[in-house]
């Protein structure tokens, strides 16, 4: 498989093709990612749970982040490497240029920021900089404390208008590439059609450009022992892993993967 790169992804979106992401934290699973079609891994914070430990995301360091893209950079085989920006690293803008840096050092090749209309200056400043970057609208885990748990977002009027207007904005300011989070199907597939850049979804309908799964998740691992309703167990009737991980790729492709009961209504 030739490199995937914002222009492959950018193609995918026009031609209708769906788009695979898939979080990945470490080189063995890269490979097998790679070698089962996931086009983007995405080193996520979300390691703070599932490979930490943690009850959330907040206290992921930039250093955890750095560590374990240079881990998937080793083991990866073509497929574009997104990095969050973890819990306050993007705080001040010298905090976001320098660690960037060290993500986009230790491996990316883009990284993503969770926020609202007011990542659209920092966007702009790391773009002008050659930094690509995907904004994460919606439901925001490191924002968890405000929103007063993990819950659904832009299911009022006035919240799915912001919504609409964020992604407008930031699409504006240069991001490449927006992650819808826990937000209704209808309202999705509305931002999808209105922005020019990949849309990728996680609780967010299958009308979005792409869907994104937390490794663990899709192969029926929790340490809590909950599910959130987004996630479908892709090991379920599989032989192994990795044709686990072709399966969550060929459902992606073709459509059986989410279906109604995966999303959320307004």
């Amino acid at each position: 498989m030739p490199d995937v790169t914002l222009t492959t992804l950018q193609s995918l979106k026009q031609s209708g093709a769906k788009i695979a992401m898939l979080t990945c934290y470490d080189a063995t699973f890269a490979q097998a990612a790679c070698q089962a079609g996931v086009e983007v891994l995405l080193v996520g914070d979300s390691l703070g749970m599932v490979l930490q430990g943690h009850d959330s995301t907040l206290p992921v360091s930039v250093a955890d982040m750095a560590y374990h893209v240079a881990s998937v950079k080793r083991g990866n085989q073509g497929a574009l490497i997104l990095a969050d920006l973890p819990f306050m690293s993007y705080a001040t803008l010298e905090h976001t240029f320098n660690n960037c840096a060290a993500l986009m050092q230790a491996g990316a090749h883009m990284v993503k920021l969770e926020g609202a209309a007011w990542l659209a200056e920092p966007i702009r400043q790391l773009v002008e900089r050659g930094v690509p970057v995907c904004a994460h609208l919606g439901l925001t885990p490191q924002a968890v404390n405000v929103f007063g748990g993990y819950k659904v977002q832009g299911r009022s009027e006035a919240q799915a208008r912001q919504l609409r207007c964020d992604a407008m904005t930031l699409e504006q300011a240069g991001a490449a590439m927006l992650l819808l989070e826990c937000v209704p199907s209808e309202l999705a597939a509305e931002i999808t059609q209105a922005v020019k850049i990949p849309v990728i979804g996680i609780g967010a309908g299958n009308a979005t450009d792409g869907q994104v799964l937390v490794l663990h998740d899709m192969l029926g691992l929790s340490l809590s022992g909950r599910t959130p309703k987004f996630v479908k167990n892709f090991m379920d009737g599989q032989p192994s892993i990795p044709a686990a991980l072709a399966a969550y790729v060929k459902a992606v492709k073709d459509l059986s993967f989410p279906t109604a009961e995966h999303g959320f209504s307004a």
